[in-house]
């Protein structure tokens, strides 16, 4: 189909569309109220014969497709860490989509290899994180954390994994704190290390990594016949967003010698705000970084900043170039594809780029400042009621808590909390995430989206309370 008339007709129609969705998206359940199989059984099941209208296809997506999605533009939207699509980024992936440029080499997209250059500097600089570090454009974290974790395995003096593998080869070992990320374990298992090559390292009453079992952990290793060649630290953990304390695990890894990798996916973000850039502290030290703009930048899914001190070793980790890719440009421009695993590359700068110019970095900064402080507000809800409790700090836009269950088990107050949660997502006015602290079901709200309003965060704390009657009923 390449109707352009009938495109420029049904296009507008779908900007109008987009902005009412925009507009009233709260008017929708956050999630989603369908069964497993329902969306696939209103569909057919062999694919149409004939060309169909776009009208009648677009009129689909609202009749199927939007019933059946949990809407993650919704401001009531608190589960894991929410994102959401700012205007100018919807616009960017139109253009992208328009333009269809594979970012691999620079000769094959010289505008979208340079702005990514540029726009990952303008990132660099905002955050604080400092000149030299060299920053190319990743899907997500998880393919981040593998290129970071890769370069690492690279870097062992002696080690040709590239070319031999690891068979016969030494048994590596890295290390993360029992509240990292699962993409870190992934990555091990990608690369050959082995969820076995992976040692959890314990945390404090902060769930903050314990640099000291840390240090020990790497000397047992060495002694025990194994080499140690990575740390990830986490700047906003998963389940708590927990803040390692990078500075003294950047000293570790110095003088161990092995790849510091910094998991700031979440939070990086927040540094853009100047009074919160203590968050990357020792960050400068890291071989390694990745935060996610399409986390807390309003960017949509998917944007992973990858940086690095040490780029030719990430180039000599992936760089893999046959003869119909080689280039006069390669030695005086950067080929992207060199820097990670994917050849085929969206034009993913185009957004980023954008959503920066459209809010300058002072409207980046206030409205990360502002979920920050209804987070703070949230909080103060939950310590003031005595049926509820605290359980985690709230260094960010993260609250971590749990209705106390006075005089039920524990088992019972972990029913209780699920209950809760359930009927808060059932209401269609907020969707909430758990998480398991200390053995327990833990509560967490998660502010992030860009349309989330005081109003919203208040709607979901009634929410919860309501939810408190109906499980004492």
């Amino acid at each position: 189909m390449d109707d352009l008339e009938a495109f420029r007709t049904e296009g507008r129609r779908l900007v109008d569309w987009i902005a009412r969705y925009l507009e009233g998206g709260e008017k929708l359940p956050v999630l989603a109220r369908v069964r497993p199989g329902e969306v696939r059984g209103s569909l057919p099941a062999s694919p149409p014969e004939k060309p169909e209208a776009l009208e009648a296809i677009l009129a689909d997506v609202e009749r199927i497709i939007v019933p059946g999605l949990t809407h993650w533009n919704h401001p009531g939207f608190f589960a894991y860490f929410s994102n959401s699509s700012a205007p100018p980024a919807i616009l960017a992936e139109m253009l992208s989509a328009t333009f269809n440029v594979n970012a691999m080499l620079w000769k094959t997209s010289p505008a979208a290899t340079e702005l990514e250059v540029v726009v990952l500097d303008w990132l660099r600089q905002m955050t604080g994180l400092p000149e030299g570090m060299f920053g190319v454009i990743q899907d997500s974290a998880s393919s981040s954390t593998l290129v970071g974790l890769a370069a690492a395995r690279e870097a062992v003096p002696g080690l040709e994994a590239r070319r031999r593998g690891l068979v016969g080869q030494a048994r590596l070992r890295m290390y993360a704190s029992d509240q990292a990320h699962s993409s870190v374990e992934k990555a091990g298992i990608v690369l050959g290390i082995g969820q076995d090559g992976l040692r959890k390292i314990g945390t404090d009453a902060d769930f903050r990594m314990d640099v000291r079992a840390l240090a020990a952990a790497i000397r047992e290793d060495r002694a025990a016949g194994w080499t140690p060649f990575a740390v990830t630290a986490t700047v906003g953990s998963t389940s708590t967003t927990s803040i390692d304390p990078v500075p003294e695990i950047a000293d570790v890894c110095a003088n161990e010698r092995v790849w510091l990798h910094v998991d700031a996916a979440y939070a990086g973000s927040a540094a853009v705000v100047p009074e919160l850039r203590w968050l990357l502290r020792g960050c400068e030290r890291a071989d390694s970084l990745v935060m996610n703009p399409h986390k807390w930048l309003f960017v949509p899914v998917d944007l992973s900043a990858f940086y690095t001190r040490r780029p030719e070793v990430v180039k000599a980790a992936f760089s893999l170039v046959p003869e119909y890719l080689r280039t006069p440009e390669e030695s005086v421009a950067p080929n992207m594809m060199d820097y990670g695993v994917s050849l085929g590359r969206r034009f993913r700068a185009l957004k980023l780029w954008m959503v920066i110019r459209a809010f300058g970095h002072e409207g980046l900064a206030a409205r990360i400042r502002e979920h920050v402080r209804l987070a703070q507000v949230f909080r103060g809800w939950v310590a003031q009621d005595t049926a509820f409790e605290v359980v985690a700090p709230t260094p960010l836009s993260v609250v971590c808590f749990r209705w106390r269950g006075q005089g039920l088990s524990a088992e019972d107050a972990d029913r209780a909390n699920e209950k809760i949660l359930d009927s808060v997502n059932l209401s269609g006015e907020a969707f909430l995430s758990h998480t398991k602290l200390g053995g327990r079901t833990v509560l967490r709200l998660a502010i992030g989206n860009v349309r989330t309003e005081e109003r919203h965060v208040q709607k979901a704390w009634d929410q919860i309370r309501n939810a408190v009657g109906l499980v004492n009923r």
